[in-house]
């Protein structure tokens, strides 16, 4: 998706994204309009990586937005600035290992 950098004269922190090849696979198979949502979310994250809508996983690793009935699981490392899609699908099927 993208490299990080520092914006230019923004002091604004960018992080790289990184889709695991499960959450691509799902990504694919959606709609249009479902996958414009998760890219334009994802593109986000890049900027915030907790935006307020955000939530901690409660019994496992990471964090999770909520775009309707999908969910997108992923998790970040700050020093690295680095942004780790794990999961996308639907809420009956996302939490399931």
């Amino acid at each position: 998706m993208g490299e990080s950098k520092e914006g230019v004269g923004l002091g604004v922190t960018v992080y790289s994204v990184r889709i695991e090849p499960d959450a691509l696979k799902y990504l694919k198979k959606l709609n249009s309009s479902d996958a414009k949502k998760i890219y334009a979310a994802i593109e986000l994250l890049r900027i915030n990586p907790i935006p307020p809508k955000a939530r901690k996983l409660t019994n496992r690793e990471g964090y999770r937005i909520r775009l309707g009935n999908l969910r997108i699981i992923y998790s970040f490392k700050s020093k690295a600035l680095i942004i780790r899609v794990i999961k996308i699908g639907q809420r009956q099927n996302i939490y399931k290992k």
